[in-house]
């Protein structure tokens, strides 16, 4: 796959246009999970994957090759994150105390039942895909970056390092912060990283409901985990104790079908 889209790349930079959008269909849902992951909303995200992936491609002759060229698109996603401007889901601060009174309140109404109304699968799944991206939003901004890259993206600390401009030894140490942010949290709450916990995602459906928190007819982040169909024929038209990580990798986070819609007149208008 390196080998592959390293050719790819050369060929784009050479003018290739169907190897300029093989190039931009290879990254998309990893720049669009980063996103996600580091903004929270998925209308954010997809605004923010829209605008990494033009500076990628307006950028593109810039690349020389001196790192692999996954890690220079994970430099211009997570420079352009940093520094952008705050988006609708950073206006509301979230912290670990704030989620811990949301959950306890969904539990407390209702009443201890561990077996509450049925619920569909896919409300469970919104539910369980908000409660985790509010723990990534507890995080401060350079702890969820090193947990996304280290632990969802699944890369290596020198990788992290090299993208985020500090040593490996400092990746490590913010990655294993935030983990244990994060499993100290987990710890005695979450049944999904423990059985043995109280909180079950279908038990939070009802509260959530009510609360305004779930809207069954306007889900956040189900549809968008998902709606494999969709996106696959979307592209078609244009030529991925317990280990805390594992949580959000099960998770498949794909880039909705609007954004390679939007992304086509973009590849349409770059000089060939």
């Amino acid at each position: 796959m390196a080998d592959g889209i390293e050719a790819l790349v050369e060929r784009a930079k050479g003018g290739n246009r169907d190897a300029l959008e093989a190039v931009v269909v290879s990254i998309r849902d990893r720049v669009y999970a980063l996103s996600l992951r580091m903004l929270g909303d998925p209308a954010d995200a997809q605004d923010a994957t829209q605008e990494i992936l033009i500076k990628v491609v307006t950028r593109l002759d810039t690349f020389r090759g001196e790192s692999r060229f996954t890690t220079w698109v994970h430099q211009v996603a997570t420079n352009h994150l940093l520094t952008a401007r705050v988006r609708r889901s950073e206006q509301v601060p979230m912290s670990f105390e704030v989620l811990s009174t949301l959950i306890a309140s969904g539990l407390a109404a209702a009443g201890g039942d561990s077996s509450p109304e049925p619920v569909t699968a896919v409300l469970a799944e919104e539910v369980r895909m908000t409660c985790t991206q509010a723990m990534l939003a507890c995080l401060d901004r350079e702890a969820r970056l090193a947990f996304v890259l280290g632990e969802i993206l699944e890369l290596t600390s020198d990788e992290g390092a090299e993208i985020l401009s500090i040593t490996p030894d400092a990746f490590r140490k913010r990655l294993s912060r935030a983990r244990a942010d994060l499993l100290d949290f987990m710890k005695g709450r979450c049944g999904v990283y423990d059985a043995k916990n109280p909180c079950r995602c279908s038990i939070q459906v009802p509260y959530a409901r009510r609360t305004g928190m779930l809207d069954p007819d306007h889900l956040r982040f189900a549809t968008t985990s998902t709606g494999n169909a969709r996106a696959d024929a979307a592209l078609d038209e244009i030529v991925g104790l317990l280990d805390v990580g594992a949580i959000y990798r099960a998770q498949n986070i794909t880039s909705p079908s609007t954004l390679i819609v939007a992304l086509r007149s973009v590849l349409e208008q770059k000089p060939g």
